[in-house]
């Protein structure tokens, strides 16, 4: 530490170890996020698949005559079974687009931000150099 005029402050490289913990923090948290959505939407796609094959089938019976007022019913649920997944894959696609630049962000901070403390570091105190 050094102290002015009895003002003590922290080192640089103590700040740059405190910077690069917090954002290694950021971006395992922003990681993490991404998994879950990547997770949840593959979940979600196979259940929209296999409504999707269900009501194909149901749909050819209904086309034959084949399928009871019952089923019929079961074709609505499927339908909107079929458009709440759509909708729910679509903000999951919004969501990982957005952690995406969200990560670019942090990623681009960072670059800067090094670069920014490696001036500091080689400029003469007054900044110039």
């Amino acid at each position: 530490m050094a102290a002015i005029f009895g003002f003590k402050t922290r080192s640089p490289d103590r700040d740059r170890e405190t910077d690069e913990a917090r954002f290694v923090q950021l971006s395992q948290l922003l990681v993490r996020l991404a998994a879950e959505i990547g997770s949840e939407g593959a979940g979600i796609r196979n259940r929209y698949e296999s409504v999707s094959a269900n009501a194909a089938f149901l749909a050819e019976a209904v086309d034959n005559d084949a399928a009871s007022p019952q089923r019929i019913a079961e074709m609505d649920q499927m339908t909107k079974s079929i458009k709440g997944c759509r909708r729910r894959i679509d903000a999951l696609e919004a969501q990982a687009a957005f952690i995406d630049r969200l990560r670019h962000l942090v990623d681009t901070f960072v670059v800067d931000g090094r670069k920014t403390d490696e001036e500091s570091t080689t400029k003469p105190a007054g900044g110039k150099a």
